[in-house]
């Protein structure tokens, strides 16, 4: 058995491609062969760069309607010459014996208010619904994987024609990466993150400000004098526009903007918690990431969190207000060394429990149950 996975991007980081690339690197470990379809395999190399600005945009919109329809009679096309193998779609293309859904986008879209307006004033919210309509009520793939139980619930709400078989597999964490530095590590973080020691540094990953609650965050901590918070991640566009923010919120001395990082590792480090009040998530890595580093994790109750975080334990659950984040940062801030020493023990603890070879062996039963129960291999419409 061979496997194959599709996505736009498999590399490392977080996201879609950083999942696949975790997989791949799981699947060769356990003595599997790989191969791989990406946007690259369709042509997209090509096509113009993603970047700031209307023209950015579109330069998205682009790659997503390319890997979306050639993607998927190229990606068709290589799965009928690949016998034996087994396919697993990350994103876009509509071909492969399994689809991982990484997020339902009219259910992302709902979360945040105004439905109507955000799907109509973006054409490519249009077209991604309109394709995902395709994919589930449709025989393109046999199995959905959803990230958490939160998810297939919500699938099937969304899509209750849905064709394919759903089931749960949640993403993972690289424990060996991820790890709780060293003292000599975690000094060295908080210099490069220009950090006194007597501040409680919490840490904000994210691209998409508004849905991942960075405004709640700016705001319940401008009562808490002893808090300050680095930002990772945002274009420069994005940074000007939370620069002006800030110094209206007279936080400019406490809100490091570090941008777009090549690692977010020595940023963790260097965290005392990571703040995640998302209004929709599917599964976000960062949020494993975070406690295989032994970083507790502020965040709502979506996407991963109820699993991954143990109230009060592993870090804080909270209501996406002002309120009730600054609640779970004061805890933070104000517990002594001892509390904080137990939080990070038990955030490793239960990371360990998610480690990706874990997560790849799920994905292999689910292949090798597809071979029992089809008699053959090689996805695409049945």
């Amino acid at each position: 058995m061979r496997i194959l996975q599709i996505a736009p991007e498999i590399a490392p980081g977080s996201g879609v491609g950083g999942v696949a690339h975790h997989l791949e690197a799981a699947f060769t470990r356990a003595g599997v062969p790989v191969d791989r379809f990406t946007l690259a395999d369709a042509g997209g190399d090509r096509l113009p760069h993603p970047g700031p600005g209307l023209r950015g945009r579109l330069a998205l919109a682009v790659r997503v309607v390319w890997f979306s329809t050639a993607g998927t009679v190229l990606a068709r096309r290589r799965i009928r010459r690949s016998p034996g193998t087994v396919t697993i779609c990350h994103n876009d293309v509509l071909a492969g014996d399994v689809y991982v859904n990484h997020g339902n986008l009219r259910v992302a879209m709902a979360a945040r208010g105004g439905y109507a307006w955000r799907m109509l004033r973006n054409p490519l919210h249009l077209f991604t619904a309109a394709r995902d309509a395709l994919r589930y009520r449709g025989r393109t793939h046999r199995v959905v994987v959803n990230l958490t139980e939160a998810e297939r619930t919500a699938l099937a709400r969304t899509y209750p024609r849905l064709r394919a078989r759903s089931v749960v597999i949640g993403n993972g964490v690289d424990t060996t990466r991820y790890r709780p530095p060293t003292p000599a590590e975690r000094d060295a973080a908080r210099t490069l993150a220009t950090l006194p020691d007597d501040v409680t540094n919490v840490l904000f990953i994210g691209h998409e400000f508004d849905r991942k609650g960075l405004p709640l965050v700016l705001d319940a901590v401008a009562d808490l004098p002893d808090v300050v918070v680095t930002v990772v991640g945002g274009t420069a566009d994005m940074l000007t526009t939370l620069g002006r923010q800030i110094e209206r919120l007279g936080l400019a001395d406490r809100v490091h903007l570090a941008g777009q990082v090549d690692d977010p590792l020595p940023w963790l480090h260097a965290a005392d918690a990571l703040a995640l009040p998302s209004a929709y998530e599917a599964n976000a890595l960062v949020v494993l990431e975070a406690l295989a580093c032994g970083v507790p994790v502020v965040a709502t109750a979506v996407g991963y969190a109820p699993e991954a975080i143990d109230d009060g334990v592993t870090g804080y659950l909270v209501e996406r207000t002002v309120s009730d984040v600054q609640r779970g940062l004061r805890a933070v801030a104000e517990a002594g060394p001892a509390a904080r020493e137990a939080m990070s023990r038990a955030a490793r603890t239960r990371a360990e429990q998610h480690d990706w070879d874990q997560v790849a062996a799920q994905y292999l039963d689910l292949a090798r149950s597809l071979v029992r129960t089809t008699g053959r291999l090689g996805g695409g419409p049945t």
